[in-house]
């Protein structure tokens, strides 16, 4: 179960898409890892979907589908700690098949129209167990690459590109079931390839990373190790958690606010096809990003990612025409995507590799409970002002993760040089610095 590890580039190559997927054994855990990423591209949308099919109230379906955001938000870096101590397929297996049960169990109470606490009730379950399949893959990537390496750059970039391509398809997916089969029709999807997704993962045992427990027992005879700790005590992970909070929601006031928008345009079917355009422009600039040699340090590009992020989303209330709503959803997603995968790509350096799955999960525990309060805020906007006053919680949700940024950009330091990351039984690296 130990990990494979693959040597840094040589020296003044260039490090690339097709050098990064001829890893050993990435392939295994890539693919089935698609699948069960499925949570945050339909969970959300197929809810407000289904629960507003069923009451009529963007308000309501957002309320409903905030509170699998707020669950996960809370879950997810529990979760997280849990892999780094067990496994991650200790972790995911029983995951996974909550999740499947209890989507069933909330699209079967919506058409039942059941009051709205009961729908809490299905809900909270759902977003609790959504698998932090995402997090697992990066936690992956850094296991198998080689500290310091310049393909972990490329890494954080083919995750948020993958990441996005589950945006791109997800909501049109989601919203051609819901519309042309039946209302339930995206969830159900959802749960069915979250779980075969689920289980083929955590069945790819060769690149899971070393569990902590496993770890400390094989340094039992002296060697070197970090001591435990959890990743929030790490103040630049704090920092990029409050950041994501923005990214989520981006997202979140997106996916209700392009639905409303959709909906006073007389042309509902579109809001999946909106949604995909702006996933589409996040997921173009995670390629470019990837396939860029930065001399900027990550810090100055996460100040302009999110500076370009604002700036983007303060046009959308003013759009009212469909295309013109395509072409702004697609420059908001070409600014999303530096800053996602720069945060991630700082973890690397922030943290040590015990705690890299539950960092991780921080940042997108982080970026659901920013969609969790954005689905809500805009369902009501939505609901009272029209489209246009939802796409205000984007903005505001930029604006303030930028001027966190600014304001604590000193606590995103790398770790200090001199201690000794653990990276898997026998195999030690000194960390390095900025």
């Amino acid at each position: 179960m130990a990990s494979t590890v693959t040597r840094s580039p040589r020296e003044g190559s260039k490090p690339g898409y097709g050098q990064l997927l001829r890893t050993p054994g990435a392939w295994g855990f890539l693919l089935p890892g698609f699948a069960a990423r499925q949570p945050f591209a339909m969970l959300t949308i197929g809810i407000v979907l289904l629960v507003e099919h069923t009451t009529g109230s963007f308000g309501m379906a957002g309320a409903v589908a905030a509170a699998t955001g707020v669950a996960m938000a809370l879950f997810a870096p529990q979760s997280g700690k849990l892999a780094d101590r067990y496994g991650q397929g200790a972790v995911l297996v029983p995951g996974v098949l909550v999740h499947a049960a209890s989507v069933a169990l909330l699209a079967v109470l919506a058409l039942a129209h059941a009051p709205l606490w009961a729908l809490f009730v299905a809900a909270v379950p759902a977003g609790a167990s959504v698998p932090q399949v995402g997090p697992m893959v990066r936690a992956r990537w850094a296991a198998t690459l080689d500290s310091g390496s310049p393909l972990m750059q490329t890494a954080a970039a083919f995750e948020s590109v993958t990441d996005e391509f589950t945006f791109v398809i997800g909501p049109v997916l989601a919203t051609a079931l819901c519309a042309g089969v039946h209302p339930a029709a995206g969830l159900v999807a959802e749960a069915s390839l979250t779980l075969a997704g689920g289980l083929l993962f955590a069945a790819q045992r060769r690149t899971q990373p070393v569990p902590n427990r496993v770890a400390e027992e094989a340094g039992a005879d002296g060697a070197a190790r970090e001591k435990r700790a959890s990743a929030l005590t790490v103040p630049g992970v704090r920092v990029l958690a409050a950041a994501f909070l923005g990214i989520g929601a981006v997202f979140g006031g997106m996916q209700v606010s392009l639905t409303a928008f959709a909906h006073e345009a007389g042309q509902p079917g579109i809001s999946g096809v909106l949604y995909g355009i702006f996933a589409a422009g996040n997921m173009l600039a995670g390629i470019v990003c990837g396939a860029i040699a930065w001399k900027t340090g990550p810090r100055r590009r996460l100040l302009v990612g999110y500076a370009a992020l604002t700036l983007a989303a303060s046009a959308l209330w003013a759009v009212h025409s469909v295309p013109l709503m395509g072409a702004a959803g697609l420059l908001v997603g070409l600014c999303i995507a530096p800053a996602l995968i720069t945060g991630f790509t700082l973890v690397e350096g922030l943290v040590p590799a015990t705690a890299r799955t539950e960092a991780f999960t921080w940042l997108t525990g982080s970026v659901a409970l920013g969609q969790a309060a954005a689905v809500t805020v805009a369902g009501q906007l939505a609901d009272g002002f029209g489209a246009s006053a939802g796409f205000v919680v984007p903005l505001a949700g930029t604006a303030l993760a930028l001027a966190t940024v600014v304001a604590l950009r000193g606590r995103l330091a790398r770790r200090p040089a001199g201690r000794v990351v653990a990276r898997g039984i026998g195999h030690q690296v000194p960390a390095t610095v900025d």
